[in-house]
């Protein structure tokens, strides 16, 4: 995907907001739990109910085994029965995004395959993490994915997990391949993200949900969330009064979520924990995380469900759940 050609600063251009082809795989993508039955076998009818219930809520895509996803502790093989059964679950209805980063590129190379044959529309690929290579082996890893499918990619930044950024200049160059279309950007350098937006035509999904407005704003293609597992609805109506042009409600719903963001997200558990107690709570599927992540207790769990409780109580006026 080749960097833009500069416009003159006064000539008209289509919001990238508004464009379709902005938006990859959709604006409305919930970074999925991955469910388990209670004895912490895959349970794949859960996935697929749980995957029908989100995209009926307002998600137009779904990004599997993802951080939220548990991947560093499902097996490939589950990995691409995932895939398999959430891709029979929503048909058409929503992209499938597979998660397939490692720290190996050439096992990140033969997920990125398989992940092909089940069914995946798109890859998410985080920076290889742990052994924190530099930025031209950064580059090359990426590029070895890319050139080894033809689905493409999401580039995945959350250097707080992986040790390593994706530095913008490599941004701007990885942006010259074909099947690199997309970032999820959990960076928290908004000047950085602003910098690659302005000068490629990557597609920018928020991944920390604080941002969810803000990054639309400027051209974002929406976001990869892990709220959205339980508030997908709520989630999409923020990008939905943007593009009606009611910024104000758009603000509105932004800062109606605050609360439960940071329960789910800066309370001090992963949000992968947070986020299957909260569907537990709810009666939807999720299971126990696998070690070595351990459940949320019973206090963080109201804590949670009190969050949740207020952006969906009865003095939400016209917000949505």
């Amino acid at each position: 995907m080749a960097p833009m050609t500069p416009t003159d600063p006064m000539t008209p251009t289509a919001s990238p907001a508004a464009s379709p082809t902005a938006r990859p795989f959709g604006r409305a993508l919930c970074a999925m739990v991955t469910p388990f039955t209670p004895d912490g076998v895959l349970d794949l009818d859960g996935a697929q109910r749980l995957a029908d219930h989100l995209v009926a809520r307002g998600c137009d895509g779904l990004v599997l085994s993802g951080t939220t996803g548990e991947s560093p502790t499902t097996t490939d093989a589950e990995k691409a029965s995932l895939i398999t059964a959430v891709r029979q679950a929503v048909g058409t209805r929503a992209s499938v995004v597979a998660g397939v980063g490692t720290s190996d590129t050439l096992h990140t190379a033969a997920l990125a395959r398989e992940a092909g044959k089940a069914g995946a529309d798109g890859l998410l690929v985080v920076a290889p993490y742990y052994s924190r290579p530099p930025q031209d082996a950064v580059e090359a890893h990426f590029r070895e994915i890319a050139d080894a499918t033809e689905l493409p990619l999401v580039l995945y930044d959350i250097p707080a997990r992986t040790g390593v950024r994706i530095e913008p200049d490599t941004l701007l160059r990885l942006a010259e391949h074909p099947r690199i279309v997309a970032v999820k950007d959990c960076s928290y350098d908004f000047l950085a993200a602003q910098k690659v937006m302005s000068r490629t035509d990557l597609a920018y999904y928020a991944g920390c949900e604080e941002h969810v407005l803000a990054l639309y704003a400027v051209g974002g293609a929406g976001f990869v969330s892990t709220v959205a597992n339980v508030a997908p609805g709520h989630l999409r109506a923020v990008l939905d009064a943007f593009d009606a042009g009611d910024t104000a409600r758009a603000a509105r719903l932004q800062h109606r979520a605050t609360p439960l963001i940071e329960a789910m997200m800066a309370g001090g558990l992963p949000g992968t924990v947070t986020a299957k107690a909260l569907l537990t709570a709810l009666g939807l599927p999720a299971g126990p995380v696998r070690p070595p992540l351990r459940p949320a207790d019973r206090e963080t769990t109201d804590g949670l469900r009190a969050a949740y409780d207020h952006l969906t109580g009865p003095d939400r006026a016209d917000l949505p759940g």
